[in-house]
């Protein structure tokens, strides 16, 4: 059995789902769909909950209000037949009906997580009736029935397992099985979910619970580019890439993949596939446990990034001194990117700037602390690029003229990242797709 996601855009539109479904009729394997909402609804529902925690009732109305009129056309143009559409309809009320209810209950952040799961419950369901309309052999597997996180937010990946083996069992003789990705149940049993972009990472949880053949990435581009397309004029897919150098590129920028989404896929060897739901017969990129070949592969940028420089005369001869300072970013559970040292000083990134008051205060009590707002982190990947001094000469002499804040070099064989004040962004971008790829 193969895993398939299909992302808010491959669904955001009637046509589009009906599209998924004559590709799901093509495939001679059984499949596992895992949908995202159509898109805007998330950011809908994102809306609708701070409506509410504003206490704004009435703004939360209105919003509702145009969220449902776009399902009630929604639905209308993707079914025809009459029973179907019935079925879809009253399937809409049911979960607009949830979202006017809401509307008389006092805000939560528990009450938060339900509004936000509303999107994927939706689009399964509604998906589930155009394969009722074409007679798909389906089975809808909700997630809530089994997709677990613990009371760190981590999945459990064993009681996964278990849950949706006896689910499967249960449905053995269908070819198509449909579920939700980014929503879950947390340790209390709650309705929650997995972040943004925690469809991917669902999908990946799920190819490795059932140990699939292959977990595909549905999506509207062509695989991961070697930069951003938004940026530099041309770019090209990447045809292969292995797991440590497509984790690199997700956890700093590509946004074509959650970063979480690997590991599971890597531990079980499962290998995933970026493909273009608009173009399904592109080749798009192949990820494995094997790098194609050595050398540079891509470039990715991670925005809003925040630089902390912790000055001290008394850094030298004080040992344990990293180790309090990595203490205070463990106190307020906030991952470090990059970091430098050097014989009074240490620079460091973070990419969330939740508790960043609490933090500069108590690292004030170990030296002077300065904060470095709007900076972008650049990093170049590919397979022991650190071992190729051709590479190198090519990567400093593609940085003229731009202020280099930091470089993280050594730290990882497939990445070296470049730290700029995110105005130099789209030079560095542009610099680096000509240096490095021959591409202007």
């Amino acid at each position: 059995m193969k895993v398939m996601k299909f992302g808010g855009t491959s669904v955001g539109k009637p046509e589009r789902m009906k599209h998924i479904a004559s590709l799901l009729n093509k495939q001679s394997e059984p499949a596992l769909v895992v949908l995202s909402a159509l898109s805007g609804t998330t950011n809908a529902l994102v809306t609708i909950g701070n409506n509410i925690a504003a206490n704004d009732r009435h703004t939360a109305l209105q919003n509702i209000n145009a969220l449902h009129e776009h399902y009630k056309t929604f639905i209308r143009e993707l079914l025809t037949d009459e029973k179907a559409y019935e079925k879809a309809k009253n399937i809409v009320e049911e979960h607009f009906d949830f979202l006017h209810i809401i509307l008389k209950i006092s805000f939560s952040e528990a009450l938060n997580k339900d509004i936000l799961a509303q999107g994927e419950l939706l689009s399964t369901k509604i998906f589930c009736c155009y394969l009722d309309e074409i007679g798909e052999s389906y089975a809808l597997l909700p997630a809530l029935e089994f997709m677990t996180i613990d009371e760190n937010e981590e999945p459990q990946l064993g009681s996964i397992r278990t849950r949706l083996s006896n689910l499967l069992e249960q449905h053995k003789d269908k070819r198509v099985l449909v579920t939700q990705g980014y929503i879950c149940r947390n340790a209390r049993g709650e309705v929650d979910n997995l972040k943004r972009g925690g469809s991917d990472y669902t999908a990946s949880l799920v190819a490795a619970a059932i140990n699939a053949s292959v977990c595909e990435i549905w999506t509207d581009i062509d695989g991961m580019h070697n930069n951003d397309p938004r940026i530099v004029n041309k770019t090209f897919p990447i045809e292969q890439l292995s797991f440590d150098e497509a984790a690199e590129l997700a956890y700093f920028g590509a946004k074509i993949l959650h970063p979480a989404s690997i590991w599971p896929a890597q531990q079980y060897k499962i290998p995933v596939k970026l493909l273009n739901t608009m173009q399904p017969d592109a080749k798009g990129t192949l990820i494995t446990g094997e790098a194609a070949s050595s050398g540079v592969k891509a470039v990715a940028a991670k925005d809003n990034i925040y630089a902390i420089k912790i000055r001290s005369g008394r850094m030298l001869l004080a040992y344990g001194f990293l180790r309090k300072v990595f203490e205070v970013f463990e106190k307020y559970k906030t991952p470090i990117d990059m970091i430098t040292t050097s014989e009074v000083a240490v620079s460091l990134t973070i990419d969330n700037a939740e508790h960043l008051k609490h933090i500069v205060k108590e690292l004030e009590a170990l030296g002077t602390v300065e904060v470095d707002e709007n900076q972008t982190i650049v990093c170049v990947v590919g397979h022991n690029i650190n071992e190729t001094e051709e590479i190198i000469k090519k990567l400093f002499g593609s940085i003229r003229n731009i202020p280099i804040r930091m470089v993280s070099y050594g730290g990882s064989p497939h990445n070296i990242s470049l730290l700029v004040a995110a105005e130099y962004k789209n030079q560095l971008l542009q610099q680096l797709n000509r240096g490095m790829f021959g591409l202007s």
